[in-house]
């Protein structure tokens, strides 16, 4: 298990780098001025020329990203004009063209809401699935699992910004059971902080769900027809403790794992929920980022969310395999 683990991490730390690489030739060393954009159109050659020395853009590609990186490992030091020197700790994703604050700073004051959103659909998404799932197995060929294949059917083409103005207009506007959501730090309410987070999770949830009832069902009858599961039923094992103990083991270590990689791309996939809903986190800064042509916030939101989805594959891994331990024999 732990050739297993070290084995990952390293293919980890390898696809992290390269990522580096990439996103910082597609940002930095696409066409476009980065001095320019950090200057504003209105400055003249003079000072983009000064913008320029300040971003240590007139050193060679290797140095300028060698300077990158070793932001992101040990920090490194800024220009500020004038002789100012800010010093920005690892790990140091540079600072924003707009408002000169780190872009560090910037993620880590957004990432608690985008990570509430994520965490709190991820349990709606279990519970609703694998729910659903295992029922429409067990009741293979009734009336209850056509209906559930219908409406998991229905779920999974309807898009997520359809669902979410569907509860909006009936829970806040027709029904108003809850007034429209505002966001607010769970530090500051945590009672509002949940009832405003509510539709969202809902939204969400119900929308990544339909996909995990599909994989549940098929992974619960394709272990359910194996030959040791015929065993146990010809011994006169009860039902209930064949699809409990048996069945179910072999089903959720796909569920566990597409869980945690889901849950990783949660972290920047969830852009229209965000914005939707008001909620001030990551993929609302990386639109805001573009939509400014910020790039070190670009780059950053960017960053971190390929860090995610990288570590949360990671995460999946191993879990898979301490569900099913063939995994690390293969």
């Amino acid at each position: 298990m732990t050739r297993f683990v070290v084995k990952r991490l390293g293919g980890a730390l390898f696809v992290l780098l390269v990522l580096s690489v990439l996103v910082y030739g597609l940002f930095y060393l696409a066409p476009g001025d980065p001095a320019q954009l950090a200057c504003g159109d209105r400055c003249t050659p003079a000072q983009v020329a000064q913008v320029r020395e300040q971003l240590g853009l007139n050193e060679s590609v290797f140095a300028q990203y060698g300077h990158f990186l070793q932001g992101i490992v040990a920090g490194r030091d800024h220009s500020a004009g004038a002789g100012a020197v800010l010093r920005c700790d690892a790990p140091c994703l540079g600072l924003s063209y707009q408002t000169d604050q780190q872009v560090t700073a910037l993620i880590l004051e957004r990432l608690p809401a985008t990570a509430s959103l994520a965490l709190g659909a991820m349990v709606i998404w279990l519970v609703v699935g694998v729910g659903t799932g295992l029922l429409s197995a067990l009741r293979r060929g009734g009336l209850t699992e056509r209906l559930l294949t219908v409406l998991t059917l229905a779920a999974t083409g309807m898009p997520v910004f359809i669902l979410g103005l569907l509860l909006l207009m009936a829970v806040c506007a027709y029904l108003r059971w809850l007034p429209f959501p505002t966001y607010v730090p769970l530090t500051e309410d945590p009672e509002q902080w949940a009832w405003n987070m509510l539709l969202a999770w809902l939204t969400l949830g119900f929308f990544e769900s339909a996909k995990y009832a599909r994989l549940t069902r098929s992974s619960t009858l394709e272990t359910l027809a194996e030959d040791h599961i015929r065993t146990f039923r010809a011994y006169g094992v009860g039902e209930r403790a064949v699809v409990g103990r048996h069945a179910l083991r072999g089903a959720v270590p796909p569920v566990i794992a597409l869980s945690a990689l889901d849950l990783g791309t949660m972290f920047g996939g969830a852009v229209l929920t965000e914005s939707l809903f008001g909620i001030p986190g990551l993929g609302k800064t990386l639109i805001d980022g573009v939509r400014q042509i910020d790039l070190p916030v670009v780059v950053g939101v960017v960053l971190v969310i390929g860090t995610a989805v990288v570590l949360a594959d990671v995460v999946a891994d191993l879990l898979y395999a301490a569900a099913d331990r063939r995994v690390v024999l293969s």
